[in-house]
């Protein structure tokens, strides 16, 4: 009793938070930054084998993450539907397979202030990827909590209405959502309903708990019984942080009470919250780590200031989690829904109160599933009515100092009093005037991969200019063979936007319309503001008449035959010659000088052009040639490059693309330049002022 009476002493002391925190700090630098974690598997192999710990089939691809020496995500293309159906029925959690195939590294991000795909699996402990070309299943003979977990998977299957909000609801697993739909849901800050969080562990703690009591067991064997599901729970949702903190923090405030050790909940969250840090540094990179515990410390800590009725309590709830994970949304998406708290009253009680309730009670009654899809429809309606009048403020990247400050006036709100809230608005609107102090203009060349798209910001964002929006093109498939995901590559370019404090597109400039080229044009104008678009000088292809159909829909003014645009410091020049019989040809060329450096942007402007423009246009020695055609010998001709004389040369060109671009004779034309590639240097960045220029890379 007495050890005990001292452990709350220590928990209590402000001493031991200084302490513990600077010790967890320099705990988390030491492992997750200094000290560097590598694959122990032989590059050069092209043998895979182990235990399978999580598959997903979407379409024609298979998603694995195997476990042997340690985690390796793996991918997998399925042939036939007959294979699909298959593997469906075979390959199961816990089964041991041998695959053949490639390994490789995972790649940085090659747009800034975008998703690192290789910092989140390296976070997760996976330093490898394996792209399969074949799979044998070795051993069924499956562990009897994997033997559950498939069970549960196959009964969430057999629901062909519902199954994809049961994943999310059940399992935590929202990748089953249409991404569309998603999309929406994010829009509206409410995907938190999608992970698996307190509210989803209270009510299933509830449930069993009422069940259990039913049956008349006592409380020692009720209780060891909850803890024993919240352990299997946490195994069935892959220990997802928000998961292992709702349960854990359950846990550990039942030993305070049993044991009588009468800590405050705000001390047991960060007793809990040490400790996973100590057992895997790693959680303090994770979303739903960051998202769980900053809004439970900020509920708690506000716990005194809700109250009233069930909708002022409602209100002041998602007012206060609101409050306290915003930098964690800015910080990940550099925008917010001004009207998220609202949405929230709105769907948290359909969702906690009716639909995740239900949900569970299909799971055990399926005749129910009709029932349950008609609320599923009325949430998906809901979210779509609340995007459609959303107020998104975009905040451009924030900084350590923004969130010290910001950090400080939520203690200062909590210690005074809510009105002074005020400050954390003049906060947020002051950041936002931040771009407009940005005296630099610059040219970004970005890795759109096999495509062009190049991106011009004037000082203190004046003019914000797109040139081509890339677009990959996509095969017919058969209906099993299409997946549920639609990612866009535009979507990052969109996320980089939104990092600079962009929020609309003065000019969209294409500068033909070959898919490679334009072939994101619809997504960008459907996701972001463009307020004016160039085409060039040809008849319009499928491709803009579909873009000029959306155009004429949201009243977007689009012209052609232009010759130049004039701007305050600078202008535009459109290197027209005459029409051609061929969609390259006709790409527009844009000549643009600042402070007398000159760059040039050929679109896929093949030999014909470039002789033309040479007998039209006195042009001048180019600083900065955005390379035609990716680099193909159609272009850049030994002539062309010679009287230009570009000192820097941009290639955007895909990795390892199906064209064999760039071609040698090009590159061995612009010997006498400094080649950057896309596919190798990722986006280039080129910052001027008076001072001269900088440019900056991003390599993958």
């Amino acid at each position: 009793m007495q050890l005990l009476k001292r452990l709350k002493l220590l928990l209590q002391s402000s001493y031991f938070i200084i302490i513990s925190l600077s010790f967890i700090f320099l705990y988390i630098i030491l492992f997750t930054k200094v000290i560097k974690y590598e694959t122990k598997y032989d590059l050069n192999n092209n043998k895979l084998s182990g235990t399978i710990i999580m598959q997903k089939i979407d379409g024609n691809k298979l998603s694995l993450t195997i476990k042997d020496k340690e985690k390796v995500n793996v991918t997998y293309y399925i042939n036939t539907l007959e294979e699909k159906e298959y593997l469906e029925n075979n390959l199961k959690l816990g089964s041991k397979v041998a695959l053949e195939g490639i390994f490789s590294i995972p790649s940085n991000n090659t747009i800034p202030n975008t998703f690192n795909y290789k910092k989140y699996l390296y976070n997760k402990k996976i330093y490898v990827l394996f792209k399969a070309n074949k799979i044998t299943i070795l051993d069924t003979d499956i562990n009897i909590f994997y033997q559950i977990k498939n069970k549960i998977n196959e009964r969430i299957n057999s629901f062909s209405l519902t199954k994809t909000y049961m994943q999310a609801f059940i399992l935590g697993d929202n990748d089953y959502i249409a991404s569309d739909i998603y999309k929406i849901y994010q829009n509206n800050g409410v995907t938190h309903l999608f992970a698996i969080s307190g509210m989803h562990v209270s009510f299933l703690v509830l449930f069993l708990t009422k069940f259990l009591k039913r049956l008349k067991i006592k409380d020692n064997y009720l209780n060891i019984t909850i803890i024993l599901f919240l352990i299997f729970y946490m195994f069935l949702v892959n220990f997802s942080a928000s998961v292992v903190r709702a349960s854990l923090l359950y846990i550990f405030l039942l030993i305070n009470k049993k044991f009588n050790i009468n800590l405050k909940t705000l001390n047991v969250l960060y007793l809990l919250m040490l400790i996973l840090l100590i057992i895997n540094p790693f959680y303090i990179y994770d979303l739903g780590f960051q998202y769980s515990f900053m809004t439970s410390f900020g509920l708690i800590l506000f716990s005194k200031k809700i109250k009233g009725n069930y909708i002022k309590k409602t209100f002041l709830i998602s007012l206060y989690a609101f409050m306290i994970s915003l930098p964690i949304t800015l910080i990940n998406f550099y925008e917010f829904n001004l009207i998220t708290i609202i949405n929230n009253i709105i769907v948290v009680p359909l969702v906690s109160v009716i639909l995740f309730p239900f949900t569970i009670i299909t799971f055990i009654f399926p005749f129910l599933e009709n029932i349950l899809l008609i609320g599923f429809k009325l949430l998906e309606n809901i979210n779509i009515f609340l995007n459609k009048i959303s107020i998104n403020i975009i905040v451009p990247k924030i900084n350590i100092i923004f969130l010290i400050i910001y950090y400080f006036l939520i203690y200062f709100i909590f210690k005074k009093d809510f009105k002074y809230t005020i400050f954390l608005l003049i906060l947020i609107f002051s950041y936002k005037l931040k771009p407009i102090l940005d005296n630099n203009f610059y040219v970004c060349y970005l890795d759109i991969g096999q495509g062009d798209s190049s991106l011009i910001i004037s000082p203190r964002q004046k003019e914000v200019i797109l040139i081509d929006t890339g677009g990959i093109i996509t095969y017919k498939k058969e209906e099993w063979q299409k997946t549920n995901s639609t990612y866009n590559k535009m979507a990052n370019i969109i996320t980089f936007l939104k990092s600079k404090g962009i929020s609309k597109i003065n000019y969209l400039i294409g500068s033909h319309g070959d898919y490679d080229h334009l072939g994101n044009g619809l997504y960008l104008i459907n996701n972001f503001q463009v307020q004016k678009v160039i085409f060039n000088n040809d008849e319009f292809n499928d491709t803009e008449k579909n873009i000029i159909n959306e155009l004429t829909k949201k009243d977007i003014k689009y012209y052609r035959n232009i010759k130049e645009l004039n701007f305050n410091k600078y202008k535009m020049t459109f290197l027209n010659t005459k029409l051609y019989d061929n969609e390259n040809d006709n790409s527009l060329v844009i000549y643009l000088s600042y402070n007398n450096y000159k760059f040039l942007f050929m679109g896929d402007a093949g030999l014909k052009k470039e002789a033309d423009i040479l007998n039209k246009y006195n042009i001048p020695s180019i600083n900065f040639l955005k390379v035609g055609h990716h680099g193909s010998n159609t272009s850049s001709s030994k002539e062309f490059i010679n009287k230009i004389k570009p000192v820097y040369a941009i290639i955007s060109v895909g990795k390892n693309n199906r064209y064999g671009h760039p071609n040698k004779e090009t590159l061995d034309n612009l010997k006498d330049s400094y080649i950057y590639r896309t596919d190798i240097d990722g986006s280039i960045s080129i910052k001027i002022n008076n001072k001269g220029y900088k440019i900056v890379n991003y390599s993958p």
